[in-house]
């Protein structure tokens, strides 16, 4: 089930997670070097309790300074860790649960970090989105004026 990435598209990825999701980000960390990814763990480097703001703020931030090609959230849900990488504008974080959603989150929405719930999926579903996720490019023309709204919100419509 689980598809590997082409060799030739290794990426710079950081990740960053909560308690809740330590052991899943854990496992995660090893099967993407073992590819040959590149691997900045943005924390926690221990497992005990912390808050999922503080390391999506933290993953947001490298990503809006290009220090990765994309980025991997986890939290218990992965709901409130997306919100968190969210407040950035330059952050496209999707919460996603299966390979669609993945491949949908980087073509229509060319999203730059993905979200997954370490109590929602395991680990086969957690690499299957990640894959294809890294494997699909970005749509393009049609979706560019959406993704530009995206990260240069107008509220006064």
């Amino acid at each position: 089930m689980t598809s590997a990435v082409p060799s030739n598209t290794k990426k710079k990825l950081v990740i960053a997670s909560d308690h809740a999701a330590f052991e899943l980000k854990s496992a995660l960390i090893t099967w993407l070097k073992e590819l040959g990814h590149e691997v900045e763990d943005l924390g926690p480097h221990e497992n005990h309790s912390v808050d999922y703001p503080d390391y999506g703020y933290k993953l947001a931030v490298a990503i809006a300074e290009k220090t990765a090609d994309f980025g991997i959230a986890l939290c218990g849900s992965g709901i409130g860790i997306s919100i968190a990488v969210n407040r950035h504008p330059a952050a496209r974080c999707a919460l996603i649960t299966d390979n669609l959603t993945a491949r949908l989150a980087r073509e229509h929405n060319n999203a730059n970090v993905i979200a997954m719930g370490a109590r929602l999926i395991g680990i086969e579903t957690a690499k299957d989105c990640i894959s294809a996720f890294l494997a699909t490019p970005f749509g393009g023309e049609r979706h560019v004026r959406r993704i530009d709204k995206l990260s240069n919100p107008q509220f006064n419509i």
